[in-house]
């Protein structure tokens, strides 16, 4: 039983509003988050995207969001991302509770989680480093209210290393995370759900201080020679300009230059052949600020004048009005043309990834023109950076904070140095071609004529030298996720090996585990056939690299085999050429064995390179740890499920019983369903099926507990809702802090009269004699374990002759996203196909769709009574 609990790119957000579909349908509603799931509700939408926006600003932060828990149990959901590309960082949309990650841990502890540095984050939280290895500073509070668990609040900020986090901001994180519990639970007290079903909506930052944008226009009589400006004109001019007013008193006020290009930007405008005309100048105003001024014509002629012209074929009277705007941007000159006189391809993007300016330079560059690629998510507009590596340097820029610098290769095949200088409103990006780079290239794979793969080299061998190359190598996420998904040792180590060796360019694997105070060896690969045969089980006194490594805590590199035997003489070598790295497997303080990286040839290791090793060994700890814990809980869970499941079920004349159980795929794989078939006093069959709350040991041993306990009940002689209270007191006495649904039927084998009661338990199904199905409505009362005083009704109904009765627990008809009723209507509909089947292959066929599926998050039993006529 599970637990009660109570595309393209996603649509962005700015701090004034929103874009996307909800100004275009007029109504001015943001929208949700455009998730093919269904759409959230904009209240909710709202109210997230303010509070991560607020807490942001708040705290000093770059980013931030809010996680917030989905449909699915234990699953959270990114739903708003405040200052950052939502598709950049799509590998953290999803976060399962049980992950160790602070997000998940948050969550689970509802405590706060605060991490200054990234030395602080390696310590906690490994993983974290691993999946992003940049040097950032985390903020993490839990989102309740009372006893409700919706969430978790992030910010991202610059690392203060030394400093810690401030009391005043830990505070400041508590407050806006309570006051976001207290109005999710206002929505959900007025029937909005506080889930998230889809895509995290992407809220752009607000820019920092600045002075405002100011407008002002004019209309300028060229006859009269009188102009009329606006209020906002007049207030850029200063005070004491009239309006109405003549030219020269607007002209006195600007420099004489300036007042000389006005009046040739007028000419300009009306121009000899009486065709209106723009023209754009630059006027220094009293302020001493540069405005822009734009200035148009408006052509003036009466009705004879335009007949006479017609008629003549002479040209029209020029004069006119001529209409201007000028516009003060607050931060003096506007950037655009100077930027197009450095001799740099400069570009740049916001902080959703979004291309905001770019220069002639690059348009020429990329060969496309600035409207092609302006307003565009960056990946989109250019393709090539949606290359991996190029993703990496993207994050790495938005995270850190820092600028980052690297070679790439556009589709069109030329080379370039790419520069990236992050700040709060953006990216800045300068572009500067570049030599074919002689060797290979950080995530740029090598290529010879017509694109084809150079023979013999990897773009990740011999990068060693290469400060960036950590983060050029190894997308360390691609790890962190896979590994989160392993349960066993051998998934664990059949992971590291598919995701760690090639990322380093490596060719050999071993993995020891710590036991008895011996190391074993776990897992190899690459290694000569029995090479490592004599140092499995080595005691942790031996000097060895291995052993060292574990028993001091310390990784150890060595650049080349020399190097290596020159630190152990005597050490049996598989290889003269190579390197080795020997990292230690430590997870929360506790030894778990030790690995060994090998490498055909020598190589150096970077300071970021060794950083990301050892956060990636601690990560590869964590999760043999946990895979560990796992096989020694799994194999006692089933021993106790083999050990209290009925290993067959009575024979009685007349009716026969079928039972079938199947554990769910997720977790402990074993939980706290059962059925049962008792042979009670006065020839009666007392028919049970129950659903534990949850997995493993805990749900295994209580399942045992209840069914002991119906069982002793029913031999009893007691009444069906005796049993039920009985049961019930006896699990809240037990106080393991779960609770459990059932379903008692006493059956009559004789007569087919069932007395049936149910406590919280899914309503059976009764097929009939003709072959029609119906949902058996059962009176019931609470799940078990929950109110000592609560009562079960009794229901009276008879099983006729050639009729099927099935019990069922929930996993069978729940599914993700569907309403229950609906899998039992499938039910219902599966087993009136079931006809005159015998039970056996009745059952089979009931549970054929539920075996075959490959996520099945809770487990299955399934108990099939039938009553035979006495011919039978």
């Amino acid at each position: 039983m599970r637990g009660l609990s109570p595309r393209a790119h996603p649509g962005c957000v700015t701090s004034h509003g929103m874009s996307g579909s909800g100004p275009a349908g007029g109504t001015g509603r943001p929208p949700g988050n455009g998730s093919a799931d269904g759409p959230v509700s904009g209240a909710l939408t709202r109210a997230l995207a303010d509070a991560s926006l607020r807490t942001v600003e708040t705290v000093g932060g770059y980013a931030g969001g809010v996680y917030l828990r989905s449909e699915t149990t234990g699953l959270l959901r990114l739903a708003v991302l405040v200052g950052l590309p939502g598709p950049l960082f799509r590998p953290w949309w999803r976060m399962h509770v049980n992950r160790p990650f602070p997000v998940a841990e948050v969550h689970r502890s509802g405590q706060a989680v605060h991490l200054a540095d990234v030395e602080d984050a390696m310590r906690r939280f490994p993983q974290l480093v691993a999946s992003l290895p940049f040097p950032f500073a985390s903020l993490y509070a839990p989102v309740v209210a009372g006893r409700e668990r919706f969430g978790v609040l992030v910010v991202l900020r610059a690392p203060r290393p030394g400093e810690g986090v401030s009391a005043r901001d830990r505070g400041r994180m508590t407050s806006a995370a309570i006051r976001l519990g207290e109005t999710l639970a206002a929505l959900t007290a007025d029937g909005t759900a506080a889930e998230w079903t889809g895509d995290p909506v992407c809220v752009q930052l607000s820019s920092g201080s600045a002075p405002p944008v100011r407008f002002g226009s004019f209309d300028w009589d060229l006859d009269a020679g009188t102009v009329t400006m606006d209020s906002g004109l007049r207030e850029i001019l200063g005070a004491g300009v009239p309006s109405p007013c003549s030219i020269e008193v607007l002209t006195a006020r600007l420099d004489p230059e300036d007042a000389y290009a006005l009046w040739a930007a007028a000419l300009q405008a009306t121009g000899e052949d009486g065709r209106a005309a723009v023209r754009r100048i630059r006027l220094k105003g009293p302020d001493g600020g540069l405005h822009l001024l734009e200035v148009q014509s408006r052509a003036r002629q009466d009705t004879a004048e335009k007949d006479t012209s017609e008629r003549t074929g002479d040209p029209p009277h020029t004069g006119g009005r001529l209409s201007g705007t000028l516009v003060d941007l607050g931060t003096g000159l506007v950037g655009s043309d100077a930027t197009d006189r450095l001799p740099r391809a400069i570009l740049a993007i916001d902080r959703l990834g979004r291309i905001t300016y770019l220069n002639e330079r690059t348009e020429r560059l990329l060969g496309r023109p600035r409207g092609a690629l302006a307003g565009r998510p960056l990946w989109e507009a250019l393709p090539w950076f949606g290359l991996p590596f190029h993703e990496e340097q993207l994050r790495a820029a938005l995270l850190s904070d820092e600028p980052v610098r690297f070679l790439a290769r556009p589709e069109r095949g030329q080379w370039l140095t790419v520069s990236l200088y992050p700040g709060r409103e953006g990216v800045t990006m300068v572009l500067v071609p570049e030599e074919e780079p002689v060797g290979p290239v950080p995530g740029v794979t090598p290529t010879g004529p017509a694109g084809a793969k150079v023979p013999g080299l990897a773009a990740d061998d011999g990068l060693g030298d290469h400060s960036d190359r950590a983060a050029a190598l190894y997308r360390p996420v691609a790890l962190a996720i896979a590994l989160s998904e392993a349960v066993t040792a051998r998934q664990v180590s059949a992971v590291v090996t598919e995701e760690l060796l090639p990322a380093f360019g490596g060719r050999q694997l071993a993995i020891y585990l710590l036991s008895d105070r011996r190391l074993y060896l776990a897992w190899e690969t690459g290694f000569p056939p029995g090479f490592l045969e004599p140092f499995d089980g080595v005691t942790l006194d031996s000097r060895m690299p291995g052993v060292e490594t574990l028993t001091t805590g310390r990784p150890l590199f060595f650049e080349s085999m020399d190097q290596l035997g020159m630190a152990y003489p005597g050490l049996l070598l598989d290889a003269h050429t190579g390197a080795r790295a020997f990292l230690p497997l430590i997870a929360s303080g506790r030894p778990v064995g030790s690995c060994i990286l090998g490498f055909d040839r020598p190589r150096t290791f970077s300071p970021e390179e060794r950083t990301v090793l050892t956060a990636l060994a601690g990560l590869i700890a964590q999760a043999l740890s946990r895979a560990q814990r796992y096989d020694t809980e799994s194999a006692v869970a089933r021993g106790l499920q083999d050990a209290l499941l009925p290993h067959r079920l009575p024979v009685r004349a007349g009716v026969e019983t079928v039972g079938r159980y199947l554990p769910g795929t997720e977790g402990m794989d074993v939980g706290g369903d059962w059925y049962d078939v008792i042979e009670t006093g006065h020839d009666r069959l007392a028919l049970v099926i129950g659903d534990v709350q949850g997995h493993g040991v805990a749900a295994a041993a209580t399942m045992g507990q209840l069914r002991s306990a119906v069982r002793a009940f029913a031999l009893g002689g007691h009444r069906p809702q005796d049993v039920m209270r009985g049961t019930n007191r006896l699990l809240i006495d037990l106080d393991p802090g779960q609770f459990a649904s059932c379903c008692y039927v006493l059956l009559d084998p004789g007569t087919g009269e069932m007395r049936a009661v149910r406590a919280g338990h899914p309503q059976p199904l009764l097929l009939q004699p003709d072959g029609t199905t119906q949902l058996v409505e059962l009176a019931g009362g609470v799940v078990l374990g929950v109110d000592d005083r609560a009562s079960y009704p009794v229901t009276r109904l008879r099983l006729e002759p050639g009729a099927v009765l099935a019990l069922f627990t929930d996993g069978l008809v729940e599914r993700p996203g569907t309403d229950i009723d609906e899998g039992i209507e499938r039910l219902r509909q599966a087993l009136a196909a079931t006809g005159e089947m015998a039970l056996p292959e009745a059952a089979d066929r009931l549970i054929r769709e539920a075996r075959q599926a490959t996520a099945r998050p809770d487990d299955i039993a399934l108990l099939l009574a039938a009553r035979w006529p006495e011919a039978r």
